[in-house]
């Protein structure tokens, strides 16, 4: 039998490049969690989430910030996204967790240039008054389904499927050469 070591690696290869004032680079390390909420265990899923995550769950189309970044993804629906497992491994059994790691690649764009670059893809008012920090959104970027989330002034967190990964990135690459 053959002796294999597998080691995980980012999908991007840890990418990262500065475009002149704007800085493109792969968040390698997230921990993704998906966060549903059972039939009628609304109250108990929020006690949950406020005592793990020590947020409350946030409306569609912001996000909050605890122990980890939560948003809406649907009805009943969150994500919570970390750098560690740490309380996100602590929800108990008031609400159904499910790994996502290994499903989205994550990419921040952040300077000056970042929003001119983004509404090349992005068909969103991504203008600070329309789409403020703390903002996220599901959206399509370059024809891919996307998240985007406004994490600064001039940074955004673009959550895309793993296997769009090298598309996405030439997407949002381009973007930004077009656009600086």
């Amino acid at each position: 039998m053959a002796d294999l070591n597998l080691e995980a690696a980012p999908f991007l290869g840890g990418y990262a490049r500065d475009f002149g004032t704007v800085h493109l680079r792969e968040e390698t390390g997230l921990y993704l969690r998906s966060i549903a909420i059972p039939l009628g265990g609304e109250t108990a899923a929020a006690a949950a989430v406020k005592k793990a995550l020590g947020v409350d769950l946030p409306a569609a189309g912001v996000t909050v910030t605890g122990k980890a970044r939560v948003l809406a993804t649907a009805a009943d629906q969150y994500l919570a996204i970390s750098d560690g497992p740490g309380a996100l491994d602590k929800l108990g059994d008031a609400v159904y967790v499910t790994d996502q790691s290994d499903v989205w690649a994550a990419l921040t764009i952040d300077g000056p240039g970042s929003r001119t670059a983004l509404e090349r893809l992005c068909p969103l008012d991504l203008d600070p008054s329309v789409f403020a920090e703390g903002a996220a959104a599901r959206t399509v970027m370059e024809h891919m389904g996307a998240m985007i989330i406004r994490t600064g002034p001039d940074a955004f967190l673009l959550l895309v499927s793993s296997s769009y990964a090298a598309s996405f990135l030439h997407a949002v690459e381009t973007s930004v050469v077009y656009t600086t």
